[in-house]
């Protein structure tokens, strides 16, 4: 069985000194020795907890669908609430496993998403009546850095729908490279093509082995593009 690593540190600080990435990386050898698994790559995300970019979870859920392994991650618990992280997992369609919750699965993080979303909703509806509330009291509201603070919230928001738009990228150009690198290495047929994406362990876009009728489709699609 074959794994991607995913690792996530909250501040600059911890990601420097390595603390909390140490526990999470024995956590997840040993649910990966549990499983007789191998262990394909790592990614360690350094990230503040107010952004929601995730550009090393993206590339680790890239590579988990391409190669058919499974996303493993130390803790879901502490991911729980992140929205862009749920999201994420909802839009990539890999597999996953948690070592400290391995019998989670699509349906738990579906769930997740869904109290998630509306714990957003009820916090959006709480304010907005506390609001209304000191309004109708004649209390005066606002923040001269108001302007400032919602420009800094869009490019966050805009940085987690890039990470998921990279995730959900057509799968055929991220493999334009290794078939350029076939045919400069003399293999031009559908049928050879088929042969090495099938040996190096990357699979369809719908997790399947490769055939020259699926070859075929790829290079039109890569030739359209």
């Amino acid at each position: 069985m074959k794994f991607v690593a995913y690792l996530r540190v909250s501040t600059s600080h911890q990601g420097q000194s390595g603390l909390g990435l140490e526990a999470q990386r024995a956590a997840i050898a040993a649910l990966i020795e549990q499983r007789q698994g191998v262990l394909l790559e790592s990614f360690c995300e350094v990230e503040s907890g107010s952004l929601n970019s995730r550009p090393e979870l993206a590339q680790a859920l890239h590579l988990a669908k391409l190669t058919g392994a499974t996303l493993v991650i130390a803790k879901l618990d502490r991911l729980s609430r992140n929205a862009a992280f749920l999201l994420a997992l909802q839009e990539s369609g890999a597999r996953f496993i948690a070592a400290d919750m391995p019998d989670a699965n699509e349906l738990t993080v579906g769930i997740m998403a869904l109290v998630a979303q509306q714990e957003r909703q009820a916090i959006s509806r709480r304010t907005r009546e506390a609001l209304a509330a000191a309004r109708a009291r004649g209390q005066r509201l606002g923040n001269p850095n108001g302007a400032a603070a919602l420009r800094r919230a869009d490019r966050g928001n805009s940085a987690a729908v890039a990470a998921v738009k990279s995730i959900a990228a057509d799968n055929s150009e991220s493999l334009r490279p290794l078939i350029d690198q076939l045919r400069s290495d003399g293999v031009g047929t559908l049928a050879g093509i088929a042969s090495e994406l099938n040996r190096r362990g990357i699979l369809t876009p719908r997790q399947k082995t490769w055939h020259r009728s699926s070859v075929s489709n790829l290079l039109k699609r890569l030739a359209a593009a």
